[in-house]
């Protein structure tokens, strides 16, 4: 990291240490080196730089809609600042796919939110299928790691209160074919396995329209590899 990234690193901790009181022991159980996919919930946009620099030294880098990237507010710049991958909505994406897996190759952490957009009241939305590309053309491990309990920060600062914020790392797996053709059926198949890995680590008013566990199966994830 430059100067100019540790002195942000330390700002950012700072900033996010006084508008929540962060349960980050569980991050403890990320990988400390290899490419890793890491699927999370999708509450705000402070939520971002709070795991960012709570996984430091560890090179995480986001994908976002290429529109918040490229913003130029508070947020844009954090976007940018953290290295974030500009996607374009209501197309195929080849070039972040490609630049994607290029940095895992390179044995970072790549950050994606399947949902896709904030929930705001921290329940699960739909997974989309598009975030299952990066894990099979790149072969990666995927690891959930959610967090709950912040959907009223906002609130909260008003009253210049924090807020608490507990996050709960899941178990590795990777996401495999197994030699089946890929149809859009079988990529929203292998989201919504995905999510209801993340919804089984949330309390239960968190899981939103993944609430049923017993629909939960376990066709194309691979543990324990």
């Amino acid at each position: 990291m430059s100067l100019f990234q540790k002195i942000a690193a330390l700002f950012f901790k700072g900033l996010t240490g006084l508008m929540f009181r962060v349960d980050a022991a569980a991050l403890a159980k990320v990988p400390r080196g290899g490419p890793l996919i890491i699927v999370t919930n999708h509450v705000h946009i402070p939520e971002i730089p709070t795991l960012y620099v709570r996984l430091l030294p560890r090179k995480v880098i986001g994908m976002a809609q290429a529109e918040k990237v490229l913003d130029k507010n508070l947020w844009g710049a954090i976007l940018r600042w953290i290295d974030t991958i500009p996607v374009w909505r209501g197309e195929a994406d080849l070039n972040a796919l490609r630049m994607g897996i290029r940095r895992l190759s390179e044995g970072n952490i790549i950050l994606l939110d399947p949902e896709g957009t904030r929930s705001h009241d921290g329940r699960l939305q739909k997974g989309q299928p598009g975030a299952i590309l990066m894990a099979l053309h790149s072969g990666a491990a995927m690891l959930p790691v959610v967090h709950y309990g912040s959907e009223n920060y906002q609130a909260n600062l008003k009253r210049l209160r924090r807020t608490d914020m507990h996050y709960v790392v899941g178990t590795p797996f990777r996401v495999e074919a197994g030699g089946e053709r890929v149809t859009s059926a079988t990529r929203q198949q292998m989201i919504d396995e995905v999510m209801f890995q993340m919804a089984s680590l949330l309390p239960p008013r968190y899981r939103g329209v993944y609430a049923d566990l017993s629909l939960a199966s376990h066709k194309y994830l691979v543990f324990g590899e």
